[in-house]
């Protein structure tokens, strides 16, 4: 893996997983509206690092585990996870000895997908991350789920190191079809996973909240995949540090929070 920081090491630290097909600098933007008052901490997966063989989740959590050690970083202030960064972000939760505050899911890949249907996936994301660096980000808009010149960049990035092996092993044990991992109660309450209205992922949520049903799950209306994240990157460091902080959302208009209780 590679490892970008942002702020003092001083402050309450915030570990970020990003996306599948960008590389871990696609959180910069959000990271610098925090780094005044947070330690950010912004991996980049093993399938996008030039030179480096994707293992397992198993081994990404330990080269995780590592350089928060090697940091200092003794408790985590916020989890920050996009799309299948949450599938990531789950194995590092439910392994992990540090103490977590609040957890941020960002359209959460919450997907349970079997060995074949993965086995058929991957060739076809392979072409498509790959085109976006051969084309220079023009293939985007027709092949991926957003298509915002603000992540064009770290799509290119990613196309141009990415690896056929890395990727297959990475989803040969990614959105696997197993029962979501349990979280604590405590943790649950802490938790926040978020889709967009218009986005496909959205169809996952009431999986979601029949697992986790002491979660909260706000809505962006009017919103596709990590849109707002992507978009208006100041407001969404602002809704972080509110949940950070006050462990609520903060008025985001015309960002609607909306929250449905499980029965």
């Amino acid at each position: 893996m590679l490892f970008e920081t942002f702020g003092d090491k001083k402050n309450p630290a915030v570990l970020f997983f990003h996306a599948m097909g960008v590389t871990g600098a696609s959180s910069e933007p959000v990271a610098r509206h925090l780094q005044d008052g947070y330690f950010c901490i912004l991996p980049t997966s093993t399938v996008y690092c030039e030179g480096q063989k994707y293992i397992s989740k198993a081994d990404e959590v330990r080269q995780i585990e590592a350089f928060l050690q090697k940091q200092g970083v003794k408790k985590l202030a916020m989890v920050v996870a996009s799309s299948i960064g949450a599938d990531l972000a789950m194995a590092f939760l439910t392994r992990t000895k540090l103490s977590v505050g609040h957890v941020f899911f960002d359209g959460g890949q919450f997907a349970r997908i079997g060995k074949g249907m993965r086995r058929i996936m991957t060739p076809f994301l392979y072409f498509a991350i790959r085109s976006l660096y051969l084309s220079k980000g023009k293939t985007l808009k027709k092949i991926m789920w957003c298509d915002d010149d603000a992540i064009k960049p770290y799509f290119i990035a990613a196309g141009k190191v990415l690896k056929y092996g890395n990727l297959r092993r990475q989803l040969s044990d990614s959105l696997e079809d197993k029962p979501f991992p349990p979280l604590s109660e405590e943790l649950q309450c802490n938790t926040y996973f978020e889709f967009g209205s218009i986005e496909e992922h959205y169809k996952y949520r009431d999986a979601v909240m029949k697992a986790y049903p002491s979660g909260h799950y706000p809505v962006f209306e009017g919103y596709n995949h990590m849109q707002y994240q992507i978009r208006n990157p100041k407001g969404f460091a602002k809704m972080l540090r509110s949940i950070a902080e006050k462990n609520m959302m903060p008025d985001l208009p015309p960002v609607f929070s909306q929250e449905k209780e499980y029965r």
